[in-house]
This record gives C-alpha cells, sequence and structure tokens, in this order.
C-alpha cells in the first residue's frame, strides 16, 4: 500500500513539474506579441514580478540546507526563474518610462527581500525542520501571490468587457498547476504544498470563468483594422 502510494506521488509530482514548466512559459505568446508590437501595451508586469519572487522562495526551499531531497522543487524553479527574468526583460525593453521604473523598483526589491530571508533562515535557524518551517510559510504566502497576481486585471476586464489584456494561457497553467499539486499534496499531506496550490486552483478557475464571459464581446485586432480602413475609405470618398 506505502509502495503504491509512493509510486502515485512519484508519478503525480513528475506531471506537476511538466504543469510547472508549462505555467512558466505559458506567458510566450503574450511576450511574442509585446516584441512584434514593441509595446507592453496596457499588459502589466504584476504576473511576471509575484513568479520571479515565488521561484526564488522555492529554489531556496528546496535546497537541502533547508529542505533535504527536494531537487525536483530546485531544478522545476530555477528554470521559471530563467524564464521570469527573460520575461521581465523583455517587459523592461518595450515599457515606457514608468513601466521601466516599476519593473526596476520591484526586481530590486524582491532581491533584497531574498538576502534578508537568507540571512535570517541562516543565521536564526539552525535546523531543516525549523528552517523549513520558515521558509514554507513565506513559500505559502508568495506563491498565493503568484496565483492572485493575474486577477488584478480583473476590474479591466469587467470595465471593458474585454480580455485583451488578461493572457489566456497564464489562467489555464495558473489553475492546470494548482490542481495537480493539490492532488499531490494529498499523498501524503503535505500543508506547504496544499494551502497555496488549493487556493491557486480557486484562483485559476475565477479567471477562466472571467474569460468565459468576457471572450465573446472582446474586439479583435482584425475588427480594428477593417473599422481604421473603412474609415480611411469613407474619407478618401467624401473629398
Amino acid at each position: 500500500m506505502i509502495h503504491s502510494l509512493l509510486i502515485t506521488r512519484s508519478v503525480i509530482g513528475a506531471i506537476g513539474n511538466a504543469i510547472s514548466v508549462f505555467l512558466f512559459v505559458s506567458p510566450t505568446p503574450t511576450f511574442i506579441s509585446i516584441y512584434k508590437k514593441k509595446s507592453v501595451e496596457e499588459y502589466k508586469p504584476d504576473p511576471y514580478l509575484a513568479t520571479t519572487m515565488n521561484c526564488m522562495l522555492w529554489v531556496f526551499y528546496g535546497l537541502p540546507i533547508v529542505h533535504p531531497n527536494s531537487i525536483l522543487v530546485v531544478s522545476t524553479n530555477a528554470s521559471g526563474l530563467v524564464i521570469q527574468f527573460v520575461f521581465l526583460l523583455i517587459f523592461f525593453i518595450y515599457s515606457d518610462k514608468n513601466g521601466r521604473l516599476k519593473v526596476l523598483k520591484w526586481a530590486a526589491a524582491e532581491i533584497l527581500f531574498m538576502i534578508i530571508v537568507i540571512t535570517v533562515t541562516l543565521l536564526c535557524f539552525h535546523t531543516t525542520t525549523t528552517r523549513t518551517f520558515f521558509v514554507g510559510i513565506l513559500c505559502v504566502i508568495f506563491c498565493l501571490g503568484m496565483y492572485v497576481s493575474p486577477l488584478t486585471i480583473m476590474r479591466k476586464v469587467i470595465k471593458t468587457k474585454s480580455v485583451k489584456y488578461m493572457p489566456f494561457w497564464l489562467s489555464v497553467g495558473n489553475f492546470s498547476n494548482g490542481v495537480i499539486w493539490t492532488i499531490y499534496a494529498f499523498l501524503p499531506l503535505d500543508q506547504w504544498i496544499l494551502i497555496p496550490n488549493g487556493l491557486g486552483a480557486i484562483s485559476g478557475a475565477a479567471q477562466l470563468m472571467l474569460y468565459g464571459c468576457y471572450y465573446k464581446t472582446t474586439p479583435t485586432d482584425h475588427v480594428g483594422v477593417e473599422k481604421t480602413k473603412n474609415q480611411v475609405e469613407l474619407s478618401s470618398q467624401t473629398k
């Protein structure tokens, strides 16, 4: 029974790691669009800043000096960290002055915060059990921040009845990642994984429901181009 449980946990964990990587790369279509248009338009850097902070904490959590035998946690989140740095760099390049200042300010604050966390953990906690508890609490808090961060655009979605600036695949990734790691957390029970990912699954479901409600009312770029073209033709005809 125990052997079967361990095998199931390992399989779920492997699937969870694959979905986590999918979550990290899910905003790629958004950044391809930003690169092509040479502008971030009204996209927000909040989800990528939150994910960066989350990845840094989980990488630290998975180190042997904090939580032994967690190499998958380290490797997966280290990959995610590199991906988020690339996204933030692209966002920085194509943002206006205020957008660049926001990215720099929050990135600097996150790095400073990590330095403080590492220092406090190593100096104040002397066993892996106490270090796991301390860093685990922080991981729960910032993992929730990663899941909830896409909701910062929710007000705009409702107001404009448009999901244009709400990345669909990021919402799918949040929901899928939350569900699979919630299942994993029950084999056996691990509250540090269960709490943030359970709420993350709910957050992702809320995002997808919002997307479903306003997808049909979202104007497409094609419509905008046609409208502009018709206006130009009408203008030329009246001259």
